[in-house]
């Protein structure tokens, strides 16, 4: 069943939460050029690795949520918020010279929030201050703060300035980030030595990236990051805390930017917000309304552009992992279908090297069926039973890491876990995709056993599903999109069949609107998607939407196969970088900041050089790191 057990956190190993990540950085940081830059105790640690990873583990980076209780036995008070701490909506932004004031105008406030343009340093204040001639503020509108980045000196707050209502989550308005804003909090810049303050520049020029991310999502009733069914498992006590202490920490996009809000005790601030996709439509079948949303969570824990990020890491979190839910509406029903997606997860890598495909690089295969293992585990005490549906090529260089994938499940299968091969490329080539049928009849069994969520008319739990569905092709973008629509697919269906409203042999395709909707929905969720990942809309997007192959989308997949070319050569190493400062700076900021000095100096060298990363790019880098400290371990 899907497990409502303590999550993982960032930085933890899926298979002991309570184990934190170290680095160990000996033989580069005892060097005498960046030793002056540490405190004396952790310079002293340098030779003694034990000691090193002991006072890295000091503070733990997020709190973890108090266990969730015991489900409650019906769906009353779905609709009413989910934290009773309600979260302000609405701010007026008051920019005065030394300090940021939130007023929040949704609601009667007696405090006002206080961020200082100096360092970012928070406090709520009883008034506002007073506005003269001389101190004549600029006065605008925000909807919400992301949270605090920090850098070498300065902090940058990002607040929402403009957003839009796409829909709504069991009767919850859902809103996106259509625009976003870096408040810089960086005075104390102006007495830092010249180079803090060139290097301070560069990396804020990066920041700028964070208001162009798309496909940010939130709502201030109702916990996005958590799915239908867990959702409605969740105990009363747990529905008492603030959004933020519900979430799941896989999922919320700001998890980290948050932490200076929550130092604060800020909760009525507080905004999670997810990254991924939120599709909606309604249609009538006969007299009946049907409406069906598609929403997409991704996971931040291997977050990366698409050459850049690959595979799994040592504790089996893999890039591009996104979870999708299905949620069907009718007749006083409520569906909720779960599938998952996520890179093969195996240390394995693409180089990029200017070739249109470059060659795929399995880095310590002795280690494949651990991290394998490490990742199916983590699933199923997540989801319970996990199918995994390979599409990936049997010959050729995908042939080989598909064959090296099937070799590390060969140990884990079980009645929990199983495995299915499916050379897509060979039984569907390009325009066959029909024959996705004959995968179907492979998984039709799995998939009626563990079922899906559902509630009655009176909100009371009929069944709950019980296993996942896991997806990959190499991207874990086209040829995936394409398989968890058909099966989307096929489960909305089943469900429309069991509420009442299709008859035994009726099917999606017999009702033309319903029809084009619903492939509409599935293939702007793969456009979200793939955006995110690799810059470009999905391809072999065409049937999706229309059902068939058609010259303008084999054109159209043509002209995205060479725009990701470009991305991915020319553009993605340096938006790479953007994940990696971010990285650093929430693993090591909070401890040591002399640390964090050296990594972005060596960032910062390392950037300039696109086309000469292919020994020494950044992820190469970190990850040296992370197999010393397992060899010292």
């Amino acid at each position: 069943m899907l497990s409502i057990a303590r999550p993982c956190f960032a930085g933890h190993s899926p298979r002991d939460p309570r184990t934190p990540r170290s680095l160990v950085l000996v033989p580069l940081l005892s060097s005498p050029i960046y030793t002056h830059l540490l405190p004396p105790r952790f310079a002293a640690s340098l030779h003694r690795p034990r000691l090193l990873r002991l006072s890295l583990r000091r503070r733990p980076l997020h709190r973890p949520p108090p266990p969730l209780a015991k489900e409650n036995p019906n769906m009353d008070g779905m609709e009413k918020s989910h934290s009773e701490i309600k979260l302000y909506s609405r701010l007026r932004l008051w920019e005065f010279p030394d300090k940021y004031i939130f007023e929040p105008v949704d609601t009667v406030a007696d405090s006002y929030l206080s961020v200082s343009r100096a360092d970012g340093s928070m406090n709520l204040i009883g008034e506002l201050p007073q506005c003269g001639p001389v101190q004549s503020p600029n006065v605008c509108s925000v909807f919400g703060i992301i949270g605090m980045l920090k850098l070498l000196v300065g902090s940058y707050l990002l607040v929402i300035t403009q957003h839009e209502r796409v829909g709504s989550y069991l009767g919850h308005p859902i809103f996106r980030v259509s625009t976003l804003r870096i408040l810089p909090c960086n005075h104390s810049l102006s007495n830092s030595p010249v180079e803090q303050k060139k290097m301070e520049a560069e990396f804020s020029v990066l920041l700028n990236a964070a208001e162009r991310t798309s496909g940010l999502f939130f709502s201030y009733d109702v916990n996005l990051t958590l799915c239908m069914q867990r959702l409605h498992d969740m105990g009363s006590e747990t529905k008492l805390l603030p959004l933020w202490r519900q979430a799941e920490p896989r999922f919320l996009w700001n998890n980290y930017m948050l932490e200076p809000l929550i130092d604060s005790n800020l909760n009525q601030y507080l905004l999670p917000v997810i990254q991924g996709s939120y599709q909606h439509f309604q249609a009538a079948i006969g007299t009946n309304i049907v409406d069906v949303t598609l929403i997409a969570r991704r996971c931040t824990r291997r977050t990366g552009t698409r050459m850049w990020r690959r595979g799994a890491d040592r504790d089996g979190y893999v890039a591009n992992f996104v979870e999708t839910e299905q949620i069907l509406q009718a007749s006083g029903f409520t569906a909720s279908f779960i599938q998952v997606r996520g890179s093969i997860p195996l240390l394995w890598e693409q180089i990029v090297d200017l070739s249109y495909k470059p060659s795929f690089d399995l880095v310590k295969p002795e280690e494949a069926p651990r991290v394998a293992e490490r990742h199916f585990v983590d699933l199923v005490n997540k989801y319970g039973s996990v199918l995994a549906v390979d599409l990936v090529n049997k010959h050729g260089s995908e042939g080989r890491l598909s064959e090296r994938f099937a070799n590390a499940m060969q140990p884990i299968l079980s009645e929990d876990i199983r495995y299915v091969q499916f050379d897509f490329h060979r039984i569907c080539g390009h325009i066959h995709f029909e024959r996705l049928s004959l995968l179907y009849d492979q998984i039709e069994d799995y998939l009626k056993k563990h079922g899906y969520f559902i509630l009655n008319e009176k909100g009371e739990k009929v069944e709950e599903q019980t296993g996942v569905v896991r997806t990959n092709c190499i991207d874990c973008l086209d040829r995936t999109n394409v398989t968890q629509s058909m099966i989307g697919r096929k489960m909305l269906e089943s469900q429309l069949k069991r509420i009442g409203i299709f008859g035994a042999d009726d099917a999606i395709n017999a009702y033309p609107f319903f029809d084009a909707s619903f492939k509409i929905l599935w293939a702007n969720h793969g456009d979200d998607i793939s955006i995110q990942y690799s810059g470009t809309p999905a391809l072999k997007g065409d049937f999706v939407r229309h059902g068939k192959r058609t010259v303008q989308g084999i054109i159209k997949d043509g002209w995205n196969a060479l725009a990701r070319y470009y991305l991915n050569n020319f553009v993605d190493g340096t938006k790479q970088i953007l994940f990696i400062v971010a990285w650093v700076v929430r693993t090591l900021l909070i401890y040591y900041k002399g640390i964090t000095l050296f990594l972005l100096v060596e960032i910062w060298l390392l950037q300039p050089k696109q086309l000469a990363w292919r020994a020494t790019r950044p992820s190469d880098w970190l990850s040296h790191w992370f197999w010393l400290d397992l060899c010292l371990q």
